[in-house]
């Protein structure tokens, strides 16, 4: 039996297959004040005719200034929430669910002419950035008031489930990273504190039965950088604050050091499965994944509950149902396609 295919349930979330969009900035042109366009309408809503089980929106950040560049998504304002709402009424039309990442890029903001971090500690090799000032204590607070407040509005959206955006440098990456935060408050002498606040707001506006995933770097491949003890440590706590997925992923926060490792097919996937043996909950693996036989055994083998593929399904909307079709020798497609489907 093919695993890719097979529906699967998280608390209220219902999946035709296992198969995720993970979130890719699309740096939209036409994006004007973190509104979704007609290009992230037809960009979300042909990979759900494709067959994609769960679609995640790219970064949409709290605050004009938490956009890595000006042409970024947002949810600061209710103005706009009904183009996020449209955009998620269609996909369901298809078949698909779709949720959307909630983040701040921190001091990874291109375009904000003060970036804001854990510390003022600027992402080394990227002279070209602003340096960052550290947040306030006052501000972190207000901070996670703005994550809560656009969870809100992603949910009134329609979004079926809520990312934060915890991996690869950014904001709530900056808070759990010892590299990186230096401060001396609470959010300093407990390294997890901020997300943990941040997950716990986010809880009070959403649905019970609605899953939060938390996207996280399980390494750091900066030298120096943390490895998989600390971030399992920081997981757990962010699992008793009520995270319900893990999307695994890697790197992120600064140029890589010696610890990287080549970027092989599958070479993030152990990650997946230390979180999901360590913290039993579901895990969605992530990272060169795009050969479909490999998706299925990462699935088979157990490393992981859900896979993501990212770079392939921006070439290809429909390689859902190309990998379901290559693993399980059958798929359904919509009816205006059938003609196509086992022609080639």
């Amino acid at each position: 039996m093919a695993n890719l295919d097979t529906p699967v349930a998280f608390k209220g979330l219902e999946l035709k297959n296992k198969i995720v969009m993970p979130p890719m900035c699309q740096y939209s042109v036409d994006a004007e004040d973190g509104i979704p366009n007609d290009w992230h309408f037809v960009h979300y809503v042909s990979r759900a005719v494709g067959g994609t089980g769960l679609i995640i929106m790219e970064m949409t950040d709290v605050e004009p200034d938490g956009r890595i560049t000006n042409r970024d998504l947002g949810l600061w304002s209710d103005e706009q929430i009904p183009a996020f709402a449209r955009i998620i009424d269609e996909v369901h039309k298809h078949g698909s669910k779709i949720g959307v990442q909630i983040a701040h890029a921190g001091r990874k903001a291109e375009d904000a002419a003060q970036p804001v971090s854990a510390s003022d500690l600027p992402v080394p090799g990227e002279e070209g950035l602003n340096p960052p000032r550290a947040l306030t204590t006052a501000e972190v607070k207000d901070m996670v008031v703005k994550f809560k407040e656009a969870v809100r509005r992603a949910v009134t959206a329609g979004s079926d489930v809520i990312e934060l955006h915890g991996a690869h440098g950014y904001l709530i990456h900056q808070f759990h990273s010892p590299g990186i935060n230096n401060r001396t408050d609470e959010y300093g002498q407990d390294l997890a504190r901020f997300g943990v606040e941040v997950i716990e707001a986010a809880r009070s506006v959403m649905p019970k039965d609605m899953p939060l995933i938390m996207r996280i770097s399980a390494v750091e491949y900066m030298d120096g950088g943390y490895g998989l003890e600390h971030s399992l440590a920081i997981a757990k706590r962010y699992k008793d604050a009520g995270a319900d997925i893990f999307h695994v992923s890697s790197g992120g926060e600064a140029p890589p050091g010696k610890s990287k490792p080549a970027n092989h097919p599958g070479y993030q996937v152990p990650f997946a499965r230390a979180y999901r043996e360590a913290l039993k909950l579901p895990v969605i693996a992530v990272g060169k994944l795009d050969d479909p036989h490999l998706a299925e055994a990462t699935l088979a083998n157990g490393d992981a509950d859900l896979v993501a593929v990212g770079r392939s399904m921006l070439l290809d909307p429909y390689w859902a149902l190309h990998a379901i079709k290559a693993v399980a020798h059958k798929v359904d497609v919509p009816e205006q396609y059938t003609r196509g489907v086992y022609t080639r």
